[in-house]
Order: structure tokens, then C-alpha cells, then sequence
């Protein structure tokens, strides 16, 4: 079977998947207690049943349940994802607006936490037994029992409110101009070559990208180490040192490719987790990403942004685990991807 007839079939096979999660939320929103139209209009007093019952009519909310489902997923698949009941905006323009700053704080988390992890992982294996692995491994073990609201909390104490060196909210501080290129702040600050916006930027950054990376730092170099180690006792490493090879070399030039193949498949999964944790880091820090539009819309029942919000999720981890099947299966020429 080639590669692109498999995916094909992998694609197919995430349809009932991406229509079950799409359901399960549905259903939990609309069976949750509390009327949106109600907390829509707040406290506005002089609202009578009639404008309330008309509003419902309009947003299709007195309709029954499995009308109002296949009326969403019917729009969804022509990328509609209705109104916001709060915004009264569309909902994939809010998505727009806000997935920029969970992306790039996704990103810097992850990537920063592999550029901590792969050299660590590896440091750690080629010196077992050492002080040098057994600081790495305590130092991992920490970043992995950790919580990471209670470390995002850990650092705004110390950072943010004893020692005063980071801002430990928002993305950029007030007063602070960045003409808006594609939302991701460093890299549209880098773009315009405003240095100040750059430097602010990354200050915000730096607390909830450590809070969130460092679990995925932590495993990754737990897992990085095992790996090699196990690639370290193979054959053709013996003979590698028999040939005389230095320790470098080997590890670089014949473990690591290999060590990396079982790292890729948590990496992948890290990412999907990342997304999921994010919520709590975007709360904790006042990040104005989705994972925190998302908690304010599911107290406010904004069913339409809840739904929006989690299918993009939903997608996202979906065409993560694909990627990260692709990636295992052309490290790894043995492993077919079924």
C-alpha cells in the first residue's frame, strides 16, 4: 500500500472521529443548565418572554436538539461556524483574532522545551550513573509531577511580584506600538524592525511558555534519555566504539536518529496535550489566546464559540497524530503506516 493511498484512508477514518467529539460537546452545552439567551442579555431589565422566545427563534435554540446539530455541522463543512451570542460576531473572525497568541505561545513552549530536552536527554545518557545524570533525572522528575498552574503561580510570585523582572499578563505592555502583520507579536515585531515591541513581546512571553513547556521538556528528556540508552547497547555502537569513534560522534552521527524515532511519537502526542493545557496557562497568565476564550464562553454558554472553538481543537489533534505517524513511518522504513 503507498503512502498516499494509506493516508487517504487515515483521512477517511478521522471523519466519524471529528463528528463523535463535534456530538459529545454538543450535547454537554446544550444539556448543561442555564439559558444562553438569559446570560446573553445579563441583567437588562424590561425584557419581556415574547423578545426572549424571539430570540431564541432567531438562533434556532427552540428548535429540537438533532436539527440544531446537523444544522451546525452542515454549516461547518462550508466553514461557517455560526454567531456568537456574546461577540454577535462571527464565529471564525474571533477565532482568527485570538488563535495567533495561542499559536505562538504553543510554538515558543514547545519549541523551547525541545531545545532544553534533546541535548539534556542525550547529555544524561552519555554520562549514566554521573552526578551530571543524576541532577537531570531529578531535575525531570520534578518538571513532571509539577502541576502546571501551580509552577505558572510558582513564577509569578518569584519573577513577577519579589523580584519584579517579567510582566506576568498579557502580550504586550500598554504604550508599547506593533502594527498587526499576522498576530504573532515576535514575528511581526521582527517584520517591522521595532526592537522595543520585540523585546516587550518576548518578556510576556517568557513566564507562560516556561510554565507550559516545562512538563513537555521534562517528559521529552526522560524519554530521550531511555531511548538512548537503548540504542547505546546495540551492536553496531560497540563496533563504532571499537573503530575508535570519540563519544560525540557516536551519539551524534549513529544513536540520535535512531533514539529519536520512539521521541517523535510523544513529541506528537505532547503537542496535542499542549493545546488541551493551555486553558489553565492562558487563565493563570490573563493570555488573551482561545483556551481562555474558550472557559469564558462555556460559563457564558456561548454555545456556537464552545463548538468553534473545540472543533479547530479537535482538527488540530487529529492532524497532529497524522503528521506524527508520517514522521515515525519515513524515520523508520520497517513500521507501515495502516
Amino acid at each position: 500500500m503507498s503512502l498516499l493511498t494509506a493516508l487517504t484512508e487515515r483521512l477517511f477514518r478521522l471523519i466519524p472521529v471529528l463528528l463523535g467529539i463535534t456530538l459529545i460537546v454538543f450535547l454537554f452545552m446544550h444539556l448543561t443548565p442555564g439559558d444562553p439567551i438569559e446570560m446573553m442579555l445579563g441583567e437588562a431589565g424590561g425584557v419581556t418572554q415574547a423578545e426572549i422566545q424571539r430570540l431564541r427563534h432567531e438562533y434556532g435554540l427552540d428548535q429540537p436538539l438533532p436539527v440544531q446539530f446537523a444544522r451546525f455541522v452542515t454549516r461547518a463543512l462550508r466553514g461557517d461556524l455560526g454567531l456568537s451570542f456574546i461577540h454577535q460576531r462571527p464565529v471564525t473572525q474571533i477565532i482568527a483574532e485570538y488563535l495567533p497568541a495561542t499559536m505562538e505561545l504553543t510554538a515558543v513552549s514547545l519549541v523551547g522545551g525541545l531545545l532544553l530536552a534533546l541535548p539534556l536527554g542525550v547529555a544524561t545518557a552519555m554520562r549514566r550513573r554521573s552526578a551530571w545524570d543524576t541532577g537531570g533525572t531529578l531535575l525531570a522528575l520534578l518538571g513532571i509531577s509539577l502541576p502546571g498552574f501551580f509552577f505558572g503561580i510558582l513564577l509569578i510570585l518569584v519573577f513577577g511580584m519579589a523580584l519584579e523582572w517579567l510582566p506576568v499578563s498579557g502580550r504586550i505592555d500598554y504604550g508599547v506600538e506593533l502594527h498587526r502583520i499576522s498576530g504573532f507579536y515576535l514575528l511581526d515585531s521582527l517584520l517591522t524592525l521595532n526592537g522595543r515591541a520585540f523585546v516587550s513581546a518576548l518578556q510576556h512571553l517568557l513566564l507562560p511558555a516556561l510554565a507550559m513547556g516545562a512538563w513537555t521538556a521534562a517528559l521529552t528528556m526522560r524519554m530521550t534519555r531511555a531511548s538512548m540508552l537503548e540504542v547505546l547497547r546495540q551492536d553496531y555502537i560497540v563496533f563504532a566504539r571499537a573503530k575508535g569513534l570519540s563519544e560525540a560522534a557516536i551519539a551524534v552521527r549513529h544513536a540520535l536518529k535512531n533514539a529519536l524515532i520512539p521521541v517523535v511519537s510523544v513529541v506528537g502526542l505532547q503537542m496535542g496535550a499542549l493545546l488541551g493545557g493551555n486553558m489553565v496557562i492562558e487563565i493563570v497568565f490573563s493570555w488573551p489566546g482561545l483556551g481562555r476564550l474558550c472557559v469564558e464562553a462555556i460559563y457564558a454558554r456561548n454555545y456556537p464559540l464552545v463548538q468553534g472553538i473545540v472543533l479547530l481543537y479537535a482538527i488540530t489533534f487529529v492532524f497532529i497524530n497524522l503528521v506524527t505517524d508520517v514522521l515515525y513511518t519515513l524515520l523508520n522504513p520497517r513500521v507501515r503506516l495502516t
